[in-house]
């Protein structure tokens, strides 16, 4: 075989220009961690002051240009763009004549698989969904947090292995998803991640109307020990008067949150109606002491007086 023969587009050369469209939290990250890999930064874009100080920051020394641009000067172009974007930016570029043939192009949204990219390809473009699950602080600490990420990654079969090697040099770990999943996969992560940080702001509120003066300190070891047990054992983890179905321990939080902090009433009993009924389902919590914690779940956005509670719901809690 000649040595000088080229190499089919999809086995893509060692080395890659690389170009940023969309210098929010991820896409520069992303750029700095493909530049220690050994591929050059070329281009990014970025509209607001705090994209283009970011760009400034991660990628010192690469211009900021249109997004057009960006695509004339990179072989690998990541749209790094919120989720709504993301489909009316492709479909301009590739209207626009922006995309060339052979080019990677990457998109980073957690909801959407390959075939948001359609247009592109019907330009010539080699698309590429790969998603980080992790979250970004739009600082330098976000490439060290690359290091061992799960990444989503959903492409044409044939771009499989080009999409997984890009992920291992990030020093990520490519996670396979099916096109039709990347939704169910995105709500998954959401819900772990997102609502975290909603669960753990309310606790520390929490603690400090109780008087705690440094709640993050008390939360810390508490909620990496829980964390830790629950990846490692999944329901069984759980602990707490809900499983235990302690009714009267879970009707006074009730009580006590109404007074305090009404809004997180609903999540409250969201989230102890969910855990009761994993509880329920593994064996942890008991049968007989189940209907008493139920009903006080059930009854918990009223008010002891059998009024509608100030959360503002009304009727069956289901």
């Amino acid at each position: 075989m000649s040595t000088s023969q080229q190499p089919d587009p999809r086995d893509r050369p060692a080395r890659l220009t690389v170009g940023v469209v969309g210098a929010g939290r991820v896409g520069p990250a992303l750029a700095a961690s493909l530049q220690l890999a050994g591929h050059r930064p070329v281009a990014v874009s970025g509209v607001s002051d705090a994209s283009r100080r970011r760009a400034a920051e991660m990628l010192p020394d690469v211009p900021l240009v249109p997004p057009a641009e960006v695509l004339q000067r990179a072989d690998l172009v990541l749209l790094t763009v919120p989720d709504d974007t993301l489909p009316g930016l492709v479909e301009g570029l590739a209207e626009t004549g922006a995309v060339r043939p052979g080019q990677l192009l990457v998109h980073t949204s957690g909801r959407y698989g390959a075939k948001v990219l359609d247009p592109a390809l019907r330009a010539g473009a080699l698309p590429l969904a790969l998603h980080p699950a992790m979250t970004f602080t739009g600082t330098p600490v976000d490439v060290q947090r690359l290091a061992g990420c799960s990444f989503g990654v959903t492409a044409p079969e044939e771009l499989r292995m080009a999409a997984e090697a890009l992920v291992i040099e990030m020093g990520g770990e490519p996670e396979w998803i099916a096109e039709e999943r990347r939704p169910l996969y995105h709500a998954a992560l959401a819900l772990g991640a997102n609502h975290l940080v909603t669960l753990v702001a309310q606790s520390m509120e929490l603690l400090r109307e109780a008087g705690v003066t440094a709640p993050d300190r008390m939360l810390g070891p508490l909620l990496g020990a829980a964390l830790d047990n629950a990846l490692r054992s999944g329901d069984a983890a759980l602990t707490g008067p809900v499983a235990r179905g302690d009714a009267g321990t879970v009707a006074a939080h009730v009580s006590e949150l109404r007074k305090y902090s009404p809004q997180t009433v609903a999540g409250y009993l969201a989230m102890a109606r969910a855990t009761a009924d994993r509880a329920l389902a593994h064996g942890l919590l008991k049968p007989e002491l189940a209907e008493d914690l139920l009903g006080v779940l059930a009854n918990g956005t009223h008010g002891t007086d059998g009024t509608p509670g100030t959360d503002g719901t009304e009727g069956d809690a289901g």
